[in-house]
């Protein structure tokens, strides 16, 4: 068990009762037409066995293409599947069997059956067992159903009205329907015309819906990556945390605040990168949450970490403990089902100043696109490096080579290891080297002595010159080629409309020879979930067709059905439209499953207006009454 199983529990509780309504009403129908119970039940499931068999199976067939669906979609649903899929099996056998069983019995205790014990005693040991048990059975049946009928009783009395108002409201509803089909019926080319037009006119609504992977789950929790200037110490970071904490501690709703210095958890708890310069800060709130809520708390946060930044802002990072280096920040939800960023870019090649220069200028083009937000760059804000240019004249004439001034400075700064101790269970080296007032500046490095001329010693200086440069924060690379990541957030927009202005800006970029551009993040596993999703639909399409014909032994009758397919969309695209639903890996599973579900109650009008076909009826006459026998059942299911 686990949240999908449970979830297609859940959805199956709907599509298991279908089939034992549809086998109810045709059961008490016979009844009314003056069957006896057990006559009545026989020819009720007779009549409409075929068709609850073909319509369990057509929503069987759509959960088998979820087995070839890749990615996310694939990992989310196939529980489920398997799930709906053997329940709807069950809920075919029971409706077959043991739902016109128990319809066609009344269960009152029969005044001669008292003594049925008594008079079998001397019977065969094994038949007066059973005489005992269906003794028991029944008895106990009589209780549960005596107090089923007196609660019946009493419901009957309480909702009596309700319900009297109900059935006379669907029986208006059927003979306005049963007026309105001969007036469909008698006009075919208008209503086909007109339910074309809304077909097409519906397709519309996918131009404005957007799409995304999964959507964004609001859990009352958001954190926030913070990255202070490459060379700033742990205590900085550890210091300006505590100050945005301070101003987390306003957000009204707030429940709890915790901060992490020296590393940056990616989504999902794993261990991130560890760097002094990276923090992370995590706010949850109080219940009841909202998407309104959280970006509140979000937008406080932000302009905390903005005003803080105009007023300290342009300060360079220095071993003094009272630096403020600015903060840049990525805010973020903890993601379920993805752990992949919502957003981004790579960019290609190997120069490193050429691609530092290419991901700068798509950083502002991307700034000027509504919906992106928390926009960085892997090559923003290098590392601080000390590179020591060697004079190979002078060295020469100290008689020095470049390993042996290597091997000091090695000495000096990285240092080397002299000997270990041993503590407890683990060993400890000791390392050597030269005091942080000796190495910890360009300066301090130009005044190691690296060798002495006699009694006069050599400073670092004398045979080299020390620069301080920036170097690259960090060199990411993808399939052998090197990249600059660039990540950002999505605000009030879904993915597939940033996209496509995204790729619209990257395109009318200027790309030198050998350097280009890729999508990542969640808009490849979109891209990816998407396609296999319209395979699914497409194999379960087919699928369905497959089972119908050889349910009806037509290839005309399943054709007719699968038209309420495309049909049923304009409801679909309609209601995402109003409630702001976006395309999803979810509502594409919605998608497949309507293509088995929508079919159902066609395939029950159908069926039902061939028997009356073959009894004698017109096509007209079977179709319209057909239409109105199964509207019941149709609206219960």
């Amino acid at each position: 068990l686990n949240l999908m199983s449970l979830g297609g529990l859940t959805l199956g509780v709907g599509l298991l009762v279908d089939n034992a309504i549809v086998v109810l009403e045709a059961v008490q129908r016979k009844r009314d037409d003056g069957l006896d119970e057990v006559e009545a039940a026989r020819v009720g499931t007779s009549e409409v066995g075929r068709a609850i068999t073909a319509s369990t199976l057509t929503t069987i067939c759509v959960f088998v293409p979820i087995v070839f669906v890749e990615g996310v979609a694939a990992q989310l649903f196939r529980d489920q599947a398997l799930t709906v899929a053997f329940s709807l099996v069950i809920s075919l056998i029971v409706a077959l069997t043991l739902i016109p069983m128990l319809a066609s019995r009344e269960f009152r205790l029969d005044p001669a059956s008292e003594a049925a014990p008594g008079t079998s005693r001397t019977a065969a040991p094994i038949r007066w067992l059973g005489n005992v048990v269906f003794f028991l059975t029944t008895r106990l049946l009589a209780v549960v159903l005596g107090a089923a009928r007196a609660i019946g009783r009493l419901l009957a009395v309480v909702f009596g009205p309700f319900l009297d108002l109900f059935d006379r409201s669907l029986d208006a509803v059927g003979e306005r329907y049963s007026k309105t089909i001969g007036g469909v019926l008698t006009r075919p080319l208008v209503v086909v015309a007109v339910t074309i037009l809304l077909f097409i006119g519906s397709l519309g609504f996918l131009r404005v819906l957007g799409s995304e992977l999964i959507p964004e789950l609001i859990q009352g929790e958001f954190f926030a990556d913070i990255e202070l200037s490459p060379g700033a110490r742990l205590e900085v970071t550890d210091r300006r945390l505590v100050e945005l904490t301070k101003a987390a501690a306003t957000i009204q709703n707030a429940q709890t605040v915790y901060t992490i210095a020296g590393t940056s958890n990616e989504q999902g708890g794993t261990a991130g990168e560890l760097r002094e310069y990276l923090g992370q800060i995590t706010v949850t709130l109080e219940p009841p949450v909202s998407r309104e809520l959280e970006d509140a708390a979000m937008q406080t946060i932000r302009e905390a970490i903005d005003a803080d930044n105009r007023v300290f802002g342009g300060n360079t990072p220095s071993t003094d403990s009272g630096e403020r280096p600015p903060i840049v920040a990525r805010f973020g939800r903890p993601s379920y089902f993805s752990f992949k960023t919502a957003f981004e870019v790579e960019v290609r090649g190997f120069n490193l100043e050429l691609l530092e220069r290419l991901a700068d200028e798509a950083v502002g083009r991307f700034r000027t696109i509504e919906g992106l937000a928390d926009i960085s760059s892997s090559t923003e804000g290098g590392h601080p490096v000390l590179q020591v240019h060697l004079n190979r004249d002078r060295l020469a004439a100290y008689g020095l080579g470049v390993s042996d001034v290597a091997s000091v400075l090695r000495s000096m700064v990285q240092g080397e290891i002299a000997t270990d101790i041993t503590r407890s269970d683990r060993t400890v080296n000791i390392r050597i080297r030269a005091a942080e007032q000796f190495r910890g500046s360009a300066t301090a490095l130009e005044n190691l002595t690296i060798t002495h001329a006699g009694t006069t010693p050599i400073p670092l200086s004398a045979v080299a010159e020390v620069v301080e440069l920036e170097g690259p924060a960090e060199i990411r690379r993808a399939d052998g080629t090197r990249i600059a990541r660039i990540t950002a957030n999505l605000a009030a927009r879904d993915l597939g409309s940033v996209t496509r202005d995204v790729r619209t800006s990257l395109e009318n970029m200027s790309w030198p020879s050998g350097y280009d551009w890729r999508l990542g993040g969640q808009e490849e596993e979109m891209a990816t979930s998407f396609s296999s999703m319209r395979l699914a639909f497409g194999l379960a399409i087919f699928m369905v067709y497959l089972v119908m014909a050889s349910q009806f032994e037509s290839l005309l009758h399943p054709f007719v059905i699968m038209f309420s397919v495309p049909f049923a969309i304009i409801g679909v695209l309609a209601t995402m439209w109003v409630f702001g639903v976006t395309v999803s890996v979810v509502s594409l599973i919605g998608f497949i499953l309507l293509a088995g579900i929508v079919v159902n109650d066609a395939i029950v009008l159908v069926d039902y207006a061939n028997q009356l076909r073959k009894q004698g009826m017109s096509k007209l006459e079977a179709l319209a009454r057909a239409g109105r026998v199964r509207l019941r059942p149709i609206l219960m299911t």
